[in-house]
């Protein structure tokens, strides 16, 4: 029986419905390590010996991806492909799907609520009342205020009517600008200068490139006293030039579901009191999840029967 490798922590934790289609069709589903995202290691003593890999975030390198001589298809369940060496990818033809679109709402409203609770500072708020405490921190209003997005795909589409809902401003960025997307005269596309120059408020929603999109200089370009938020990938960010941002008040406060490794190792950044984290829950909703992981076995499931 043919093996189809799944690693997504969701669903090799608790498993899924949809991971019984593959079963049914004939295959063998399974896990390198149960509820936890696995090694390099773990990855290399099952993947070669499979047909089939419904991935995760883990890396996924060309070395270990020229041993799979039977793997023809990865699937992911979202849209990120980062973590997998295409070169190597396209070199054993090894088709790599996506489940585009199936977190898009998720992952947009965990933007707005980190957005929200940032600038009323509730993470900080709460574990003052939990330690005895009544320190209290005045917030702003969102109101009129400008939401700057770096990234205005399908997720940057749904922050972006979630905003205007919230009688926000919005300035959006994107490489490949959907001009036929106008929901507000609020609404426009702008330039990521002018994004950093003028927005209180920045959440990204783009692939990292080579270096960091939101570095010193990008910084020091901002207005003073900007709200950061990465529900994308932590390659977005130069850690340590976000960390003085914060200290010297450049930045407001800086919100993400995203780590160079997860789970992290604690840093002086994820300690500081005016940093929220969660968990890279952007997608770990019921729907999105759902959504996700029916879309990533059908694409499994079509590739390799042709």
């Amino acid at each position: 029986m043919e093996k189809i490798l799944v690693t997504p922590r969701s669903l090799s934790n608790n498993g899924h419905p949809a991971l019984e289609n593959l079963r049914e069709a004939g295959y063998e589903v399974v896990f390198a390590a149960p509820g936890k995202q696995p090694t390099e290691e773990e990855l290399k003593a099952i993947l070669p010996e499979c047909c089939g890999y419904l991935a995760g975030v883990e890396p996924v390198g060309g070395d270990l991806l020229r041993s799979c001589a039977k793997l023809k298809v990865i699937s992911r369940n979202g849209v990120g492909v980062d973590n997998v060496d295409l070169d190597a990818a396209g070199e054993m033809g090894i088709s790599v799907e996506k489940a585009a679109g199936t977190n898009s709402r998720g992952v947009a409203e965990l933007a707005i609520t980190l957005m929200l609770s940032g600038v009323r500072s509730v993470p900080f708020s709460s574990g003052q009342i939990k330690a005895g405490g009544w320190e209290r921190r005045k917030g702003f209003e969102v109101e009129g205020r400008t939401l700057g997005l770096i990234g205005c795909g399908q997720i940057g589409k749904y922050t972006t009517k979630m905003a205007l809902g919230l009688d926000m401003k919005v300035l959006a960025y994107d490489l490949y600008p959907d001009e036929s997307f106008n929901p507000s005269p609020d609404f426009r596309y702008a330039s990521v200068e002018e994004i950093f120059a003028s927005a209180d408020i920045i959440s990204l929603h783009c692939p990292p490139s080579d270096k960091p999109l939101i570095d010193s200089a990008g910084l020091s370009s901002m207005k003073d006293g900007v709200l950061l938020v990465n529900t994308a990938r932590s390659g977005l960010i130069d850690e340590d030039a976000v960390l003085d941002a914060l200290g010297s008040g450049k930045l407001f406060g800086y919100a993400t579901d995203v780590f160079p490794k997860e789970p992290p190792e604690m840093s002086a950044l994820i300690a500081h009191e005016r940093v929220i984290t969660t968990p890279h829950i952007g997608g770990f909703t019921v729907e999105s999840v759902d959504r996700a992981t029916q879309t990533a076995v059908d694409n499994i499931l079509r590739v390799l029967n042709g």
